[in-house]
C-alpha cells in the first residue's frame, strides 16, 4: 500500500513539475531587451494594418 501511495505522489509531482515548465519556459516577448519607440511603432501599424485588411473584406 505505501508503494502505491509513493508511487502515485511520483505521478502527480511529475505532472505538476511538467504543467510549471510548460507554463513559464517559453520565449518573452522582448527577451529582456529595450525596446526603441520606432520598433514600438512599427508593431502597431502592422496591427492596425492586420485589422484594416480583414475589416474591409466583402462577406
Amino acid at each position: 500500500m505505501l508503494w502505491l501511495i509513493l508511487e502515485a505522489s511520483a505521478a502527480f509531482f511529475v505532472l505538476v513539475f511538467i504543467v510549471w515548465w510548460t507554463m513559464f519556459s517559453g520565449r518573452k516577448e522582448h527577451n529582456g531587451r529595450p525596446v526603441s519607440a520606432k520598433q514600438e511603432e512599427s508593431q502597431k501599424n502592422k496591427g492596425q494594418q492586420a485589422r484594416e485588411t480583414t475589416d474591409s473584406d466583402p462577406r
